[in-house]
């Protein structure tokens, strides 16, 4: 059973940074994508940044030069480096494998950026 912990969120100031991190476990070495989502209160979930096996990359046109996701070789751990951080940023921030066409989310970490 695939299994997602994210870590890295809090309380930043705008202008500020974070370091979110997922720790995966559990049949993941043949994860075709590795990505990130949020959802801020009222609105769907999104998509933020991606990566497939090949680390390729791709991000939502709001976060493109702000944030970075990175990922391991083994696929054990993907992160999300968010620079510059805005009020708009605010959400709950999910990381999501997907393995064999199924997706394994994780809990979600809070991320708040106060003005």
């Amino acid at each position: 059973q695939v299994h997602l912990v994210e870590s890295g969120g809090g309380l930043v100031h705008a202008g500020g940074s974070l370091r979110l991190s997922c720790a995966a476990s559990g049949g993941i070495f043949s994860a075709e994508t590795m990505g990130w989502y949020r959802q801020a209160p009222g609105k769907q979930r999104e998509l933020v940044a991606i990566i497939n096996s090949a680390r390729s990359t791709d991000y939502a046109d709001s976060v493109k030069g702000r944030f970075t996701i990175s990922k391991d070789g083994a696929n054990t751990m993907v992160w999300l480096q968010m620079n510059n951080l805005r009020p708009e940023d605010t959400a709950v921030y999910y990381c999501q494998q997907v393995i064999y066409g199924a997706s394994y989310w994780g809990q979600g970490t809070q991320v708040t950026v106060s003005s």
